[in-house]
């Protein structure tokens, strides 16, 4: 498929561009241009891929997307070299989770070639944003709506996908610090046989009211646990979580429908067993995390994501009360992971695995 390129008739001025990077903080500051592709199944299917200005969606009163959230995105990153270049990391995973995404909202599949390239042309478009900060990058969000107009309660005919950039720095405003976490007591992120595998924009709704909870508790983030027993742990907002543990394991809760199977998640897997740990994908109560804390077994849990990449978790809070993980601090595998994940982003660390991708 061409892509048609539609001249910016007034991109942002150089001067206004760089003061805007130069600390542009997480999701704020947008780039020029805009990638979309259209969908009709009356059509045949996707057509009419396009780059240009960014600017302003037109949706009708009924678009679907408005009525009954046919909606789904992913969250990817593109990396400075120090040759100048960028790369992104396993986009081709984004790509899969991306249509596994659309099969459960009953949404079209988009080819992961057409993905890979509506996803590279936006970063090369767009690559003067990159922030010269560290650790910044542009934040990419590909994602998917359903556009036609109807009221009727089925899947939708026509579809939108779109690319945007954020140049963006850390997630955290205050950089790589041990995060302190809310233990949800009347929420759940998803239950067995709904969306929570799926990167759709219900559920980060669905987790608004207790991360809101959460930070009027004093606390950065909000973790789930299940929805049958409210006892074993999920994950956060946005993150999954590992377990680090005296013996030499690492335990994950496996993903059984309810937890998104995360990029970040999957490497740091195969990172893990690399350093001669036994990563073991099975449930973690919170009351074994809270007695493995106590005890001293558990050494360090680290929350990790694509925008957070790897973060030590330092404070778990609850009604039944806090407990500290480690020293509350940043721990040794913690930083370890970030350190080399990162390197591998940015060439740094050499890519055994084929997962860097140059743009």
């Amino acid at each position: 498929m061409q892509f048609e390129t539609i001249p910016h008739p007034a991109p942002m001025p150089d001067a206004a561009r760089e003061a805007a990077i130069a600390d542009p903080g997480f999701g704020k500051v947008f780039t020029d241009h805009i990638v979309t592709i259209d969908y009709d199944e009356d059509k045949g299917g996707w057509h009419s891929a396009r780059i240009g200005p960014r600017e302003p969606i037109a949706l009708d009163p009924a678009a679907s997307v408005l009525h009954y959230a046919q909606e789904i995105f992913e969250g990817m990153k593109a990396f400075p070299h120090a040759d100048g270049g960028f790369a992104m990391f396993r986009p081709e995973e984004n790509a899969k989770r991306f249509n596994a995404s659309a099969r459960r909202m009953a949404m079209p599949e988009i080819s992961e070639e057409l993905f890979l390239e509506a996803v590279r042309l936006a970063v090369k478009t767009d690559a003067k944003w990159m922030p010269p900060v560290d650790g910044g990058s542009l934040y990419i969000r590909p994602f998917m709506f359903a556009s036609e107009a109807f009221l009727g309660v089925r899947p939708a005919k026509q579809y939108k996908f779109v690319v945007i950039l954020v140049s963006t720095s850390n997630y955290f405003k205050g950089g790589v610090n041990p995060v302190k976490i809310w233990v949800s007591q009347d929420y759940v992120r998803a239950a067995p046989g709904g969306t929570g595998a799926a990167k759709t924009g219900g559920n980060y709704a669905a987790s608004l009211v207790p991360q809101a909870e959460a930070i009027a508790k004093g606390c950065d983030q909000v973790v789930f646990l299940d929805a049958a027993e409210h006892k074993w742990v999920e994950e956060l907002g946005g993150m999954n979580l590992f377990f680090i543990r005296r013996d030499g394991s690492v335990i994950t809760p496996p993903l059984t429908g309810t937890i998104l199977p995360g990029i970040t998640r999957d490497s740091l897997i195969a990172m893990l067993r690399e350093e001669g740990l036994e990563v073991r994908e099975e449930p973690y109560s919170i009351d074994q995390w809270r007695a493995e804390a106590e005890s001293g077994e558990l050494l360090e849990t680290l929350a990790c994501g694509t925008a957070a990449v790897v973060t030590p978790v330092g404070t778990v809070t609850s009604p039944q009360g806090e407990f500290t993980i480690g020293t509350g601090g940043i721990g040794q595998m913690a930083n370890k992971m970030r350190e080399r994940l990162i390197g591998l982003q940015n060439g740094r660390v050499a890519d055994q695995h084929g997962w860097v991708m140059r743009v």
